[in-house]
């Protein structure tokens, strides 16, 4: 899986966010220690389940 990431320097420190999870965001001291975070932040994204509540329903959308 691929997502794209917008990634910047921001005085000593990077920061960046997923443009394709909205809420994956994080700030590093190293450019690679930030993409590493982002990893694991899309990780934890897709792997929180989703429990609908009353009234709510969970279903799938194909693009295509």
């Amino acid at each position: 899986m691929k997502f794209r990431a917008v990634i910047k320097k921001s005085g000593d420190w990077w920061i960046g966010w997923l443009i394709d999870l909205p809420g994956v965001n994080a700030q590093e001291r190293t450019k690679e220690e930030l993409i590493e975070s982002l990893k694991v932040g899309a990780k934890d994204m897709l792997m929180t389940p989703v429990e609908p509540k009353e009234r709510e329903e969970l279903v799938s959308i194909e693009l295509g």
